[in-house]
């Protein structure tokens, strides 16, 4: 609505402020501003040799031996304490073999129940020999090793004759059987490397 002024002219309306555009920066400000881009731009490089460096670390550790080596003792001699049998396990193995895995069942078993031990290596080829020992027929363990296998002849090993398989899976059995205890050595290793585990066996001195 406008008014009406003492000549009978209207006033004119008010016009709307117009904003103003911000102030250009200083010299200093602009100064500021490329010293934190110069800034930047200089730690860049430092940044990708601390990632490269983190990187090469990350890679050298990878390459560490990821084999964990266990001391089978105090299993074994668990087993031959509970067993009504003389229990038998590898013994003096050359450097190289690595026993990495131990169970045994002796410590869940009631006077005169069977009793199974199974130590797990790392042979020198780095691969896996498995032994077993069990005076349990229907041992699940044993069962497994057994089921499917083929007769694959015998074979002389520290003076006592094995009997030869082959599994399944390719890999060579070695077994025995005196008294009602079966002893089974297996696994990817070769033949070679078996029969150095079956020729260590020998009895456990209980302590």
């Amino acid at each position: 609505m406008t008014s009406t002024g003492p000549s009978g002219q209207q006033a004119p309306e008010e016009q709307p402020a117009q904003e103003q555009p911000p102030p250009a920066p200083t010299a200093v400000e602009r100064a500021n501003r490329m010293s934190a881009a110069n800034m930047l731009r200089s730690l860049a490089p430092l940044v990708l040799i601390c990632l490269l460096a983190v990187g090469w670390i990350a890679f050298r550790q990878s390459g560490a031996d990821p084999v964990r080596e266990i001391d089978p003792g105090s299993t074994v001699q668990l087993a031959a304490a509970r067993a009504d049998y003389e229990v038998q396990a590898p013994t003096g193995l050359p450097g190289g073999y690595r026993p990495t895995s131990a169970r045994t069942d002796a410590g869940d078993a009631v006077e005169g129940a069977p009793v199974t031990l199974e130590v797990g290596y790392v042979t020198p080829s780095e691969e896996y020999a498995r032994f077993l020992t069990t005076d349990d027929p229907r041992a699940d363990e044993l069962t497994a090793l057994l089921d499917d296998a083929r007769d694959d002849g015998s074979v002389d090993v520290g003076g006592g004759t094995w009997s030869r398989l082959t599994s399944a899976r390719g890999e060579t059995l070695l077994t025995r059987e005196d008294g009602g205890v079966t002893t089974v050595v297996t696994g990817s290793a070769d033949d070679d490397e078996l029969e150095t585990v079956a020729a260590s066996i020998a009895p456990v001195v209980v302590r």
